[in-house]
């Protein structure tokens, strides 16, 4: 199969799908490989490296995509990507189509087939969103321990304290892999902690973590209760391919401290705070009530070094299932992983959306 893999056009998005070395193991399949130039220099990958593992390199988007069947991305379409999209492709790459019907509508149109990353389940768990969430987790962690600071116009708390003052408290609202990492982050700077979710494992995980974790079941009131005098919130609510439900509402915002600041990693699926709209990476930041709010969509594209070898890793195995003919339909995680079949929605999660 003919792989293309594009430049992504995302505000400030650094990552690359696929690195060298992974693109050459598919070249050692039988495949042939192209790339469009530049595409992996943020993350520290050159053109002559994608040469010298037999991948060709083509001078830009409309170039990439004609070369193409199975297109290989990190995030969403955008504009210029739609506009070479077409019916005989096989897009894979985030989705996240439950917060974005316009972009549902333009691939339905387009007719094209796409298989969603974060759709793709495996023995119940989504390995391929797994790896960026434990990124996203640790960014929402140091970003907002920043934005505290008073003069990125923070409430002027430093998270761990010291000796002679209180620690800062940070809720996270979700213990999986992001939410587990923003916590373990927080707790090791000396925060006081506490963790909302709905599952007794993952409660007694986030306990496990030291003795500044608290664990609570996810209750409103509760909620509520802890979101009052937060420092920090980070918001790691996922409900899989659906939209994220809005667990703290506007009125408890307006209950926080001028100063707080709020990290809706859930912001690619409609974000789980009432007051979230998506940001980007050049333009981070708004206030409501005086409390900062950091909605960023690719937040793992600030360290596309890392973000990239990660989800490189991750998704190799199914790119090459994928680029293995139409068998890949009878592997169920990928099978589940369709969100738009032949300009159809597919997935359960959304359909009646539009």
């Amino acid at each position: 199969m003919r792989i293309g893999i594009p430049s992504e056009t995302k505000t400030l998005e650094g990552r690359v799908s696929l690195v060298p070395a992974a693109a050459a193991d598919l070249v050692r399949h039988g495949h042939e490989v192209f790339i469009q130039s530049g595409a992996g220099l943020k993350s520290g990958f050159s053109d002559e490296n994608y040469v010298q593992a037999g991948i060709k390199i083509v001078p830009d988007a409309a170039a990439l995509y004609e070369s193409g069947e199975l297109i290989v991305k990190v995030k969403e379409p955008i504009a210029g990507d739609l506009a070479l999209l077409k019916k005989h492709h096989l897009l894979f790459c985030y989705l996240h189509l439950a917060a974005e019907p316009a972009l549902t509508r333009s691939l339905l149109g387009i007719g094209l087939t796409a298989v969603a990353f974060e759709s793709v389940e495996d023995h119940g768990g989504l390995p391929l969103l797994h790896p960026m969430s434990v990124i996203a987790g640790r960014i929402a962690t140091q970003v907002g321990t920043t934005l505290l600071h008073r003069p990125q116009g923070g409430k002027g708390v430093l998270l761990g304290g010291m000796a002679s003052t209180p620690r800062g408290k940070v809720v996270v609202l979700g213990a999986g892999a992001a939410g587990g990492n923003a916590a373990a982050l927080a707790a090791s700077a000396g925060a006081n902690v506490v963790v909302f979710d709905k599952r007794q494992d993952r409660m007694a995980e986030m306990m496990a973590l030291g003795p500044n974790v608290t664990a609570l079941y996810a209750y409103e009131s509760a909620v509520a209760e802890e979101v009052r005098d937060a420092d920090l919130i980070v918001g790691a609510v996922l409900i899989p391919s659906a939209k994220a439900p809005h667990v703290v509402t506007a009125a408890m915002v307006s209950t926080m401290e001028p100063g707080s600041v709020l990290v809706d990693i859930a912001i690619d699926q409609g974000g789980c705070f009432e007051t979230s709209k998506p940001t980007s990476w050049k333009e981070p930041t708004y206030d409501v009530h005086g409390v900062t709010h950091f909605c960023v969509t690719n937040m793992p594209g600030a360290v596309p070094q890392t973000s990239s070898v990660a989800i490189s890793a991750a998704i190799l195995p199914y790119v090459l299932r994928l680029a293995g003919g139409n068998q890949w339909r009878e592997f169920e995680p990928l099978k589940v992983g369709i969100n738009v079949d032949g300009g159809k929605l597919v997935h359960p999660a959304l359909r009646g959306m539009l």
